[in-house]
């Protein structure tokens, strides 16, 4: 996740939202699939936190990948709330925000629906038990893995993604940053992961949300709301401090 591509001949607009879109797909592939795989491989009492375990590593393994992968093309976000708060902190024209959003989208709603159909061909009622239970969607009280409420939710999603954009911005800065941002922003997500998956199966990223509430059910999609709103509020705080606390003197790039 560099928000700067690569030098040299920069990437078309239409090469940037593909990778945004692949980056995302492997994102949630690899993630959710994890996720609902291994809730339904291990069932016995106790193997909860081998689950969490895998599914934070998961997740912090396909922002490695994906990082160096497709960053060098579009910056490597990934998620809508990144996007945002780089955009917050004068990193990238506002102007292209909204093709970023919706490949982000696209590609995370792909990965699900690419999961339900290998779940077809799963064994008996596989897919059906997955999206009994949720399809690895977020959500809080009955929906939470730990039985927290709402509230516990919002205060994770707004407080995490701000730390996540906060180890973006600071490692990928243009003057500061670190060859390092990749495998520095991977195990951040992994860290936010093991916090909160008991609180609300981890959001900070929207299109992850949507991607499995589509196939987790009326539960899930009723709460998704939570899921698009505090992600983005912490993004855009982060972004905004960070550009008024630590970047005040770099030129934005905001108005290009």
């Amino acid at each position: 996740m560099s928000e700067s591509p690569t030098a040299g001949r920069a990437p078309s607009p239409g090469a940037k939202l593909v990778a945004e879109a692949f980056g995302t797909f492997l994102l949630v592939f690899g993630g959710v699939g994890t996720a609902v795989f291994a809730s339904n491989h291990f069932t016995e009492p106790g193997t909860a936190s081998a689950v969490y375990l895998s599914v934070a590593f998961a997740f912090g393994l396909t922002v490695v990948v994906g990082a160096y992968a497709f960053g060098p093309l579009s910056g490597g976000h990934f998620n809508p709330a990144v996007t945002l708060g780089v955009a917050a902190a004068g990193r990238m024209p506002w102007k292209d925000v909204g093709g970023y959003i919706i490949a982000q989208v696209v590609g995370g709603a792909v990965a699900t629906t690419v999961l339900t159909l290998v779940g077809t061909f799963g064994p008996e009622g596989w897919l059906a038990r997955a999206q009994d239970a949720g399809f690895a969607s977020n959500g809080w009280d009955t929906h939470s893995p730990g039985g927290f409420g709402m509230f516990a939710a919002i205060i994770v999603e707004v407080v995490l993604t701000a730390i996540f954009l906060f180890v973006i911005l600071g490692t990928t800065h243009p003057v500061r940053g670190t060859r390092f941002a990749g495998l520095a922003i991977g195990l951040t997500l992994t860290l936010i992961h093991l916090i909160s998956i008991p609180v609300d199966n981890t959001s900070v990223n929207p299109a992850r949300s949507i991607a499995t509430a589509i196939y987790g059910g009326i539960g899930p999609l009723s709460q998704l709301w939570v899921f698009l709103v505090f992600p983005i509020v912490g993004a855009l705080i982060a972004g905004l401090t960070y550009r008024a606390l630590f970047d005040s003197s770099v030129q934005s790039v905001a108005a290009e």
